[in-house]
């Protein structure tokens, strides 16, 4: 099983903590977040090689998985040390180092959940349609994908701002199904052949609103979800609680 995590942010809202950390490497419940995401992997999922993009600081992660001798399993790095990509821009450097053409789960690094991986990683190869599976769930935020009563992309809208994105022409947003992201999604590795022409530096996205209309890019709402986005400060209390509930540890 294929999996990317992106661990190459800067983590400026996680600041002191990453002023001289890797935000893969804030420790939450004694271990550092990558550690408690590896360890998941583990248990959860048949055969892992895993790839890790880096950036900010990251000799220290790469130092960190040779320390635990890469906790036995095949680990790549994806070195974006010279310049950061972005998330879509990951993606297209990252998927190219896997030896086994199979689909890729794509996993933020600052992301706890109670998901089952293989399961999430199953829904997406049960569809052989799909260029993309993306966990979503109704958590609040501002930002949200709009789904289609078939699960499919269609949209984005920031309903603070009242801006509607959409590839497809005299688009209502009212006529389709708010989801946050989650964070976690799985491609099709066809997905690079398709990102060709976009720069080095883009947003994932960005290129799945331009492309969903002519390609399947499809919801996966997981009844009872836990979810917590380790994206800032006053987000680790809640995380530490969340490892003696979610089952992450």
């Amino acid at each position: 099983m294929n999996i990317l995590i992106l661990a190459a942010g800067l983590g400026t809202r996680l600041r002191p903590l990453t002023d001289t950390l890797p935000k893969a490497l804030v420790p939450v419940g004694g271990k550092p977040l990558l550690q408690l995401l590896i360890e998941k992997i583990k248990r959860q999922c048949d055969d892992p090689h895993i790839v890790i993009n880096i950036h900010h600081h990251g000799q220290q992660i790469i130092d960190f998985i040779e320390a635990h001798h890469s906790f036995g399993i095949p680990i790549a790095i994806s070195d974006e040390r010279n310049l950061l990509l972005d998330t879509g821009g990951a993606v297209k450097k990252a998927v190219p180092l896997f030896e086994q053409p199979d689909p890729v789960l794509i996993h933020n690094v600052d992301i706890l959940s109670n998901l089952n991986l293989a399961d999430v990683y199953c829904t997406h190869l049960s569809h052989d349609e799909r260029l993309a599976t993306l966990v979503v769930n109704q958590r609040k935020t501002s930002r949200f994908l709009l789904f289609s009563s078939d699960s499919s992309l269609a949209g984005w809208t920031n309903i603070s701002t009242g801006e509607v994105r959409s590839p497809m022409d005299n688009f209502d947003a009212n006529r389709y199904k708010p989801y946050a992201f989650a964070g976690i999604h799985v491609v099709s590795q066809q997905i690079v052949r398709l990102m060709a022409e976009w720069p080095e530096c883009f947003s994932i996205i960005d290129f799945y609103l331009s492309v969903c209309h002519r390609s399947t890019i499809a919801a996966n709402v997981v009844d009872g979800m836990q979810l917590v986005d380790v994206g800032k400060i006053d987000t680790l209390a809640q995380a530490e609680q969340a490892i003696t509930t979610m089952h992450i540890a």
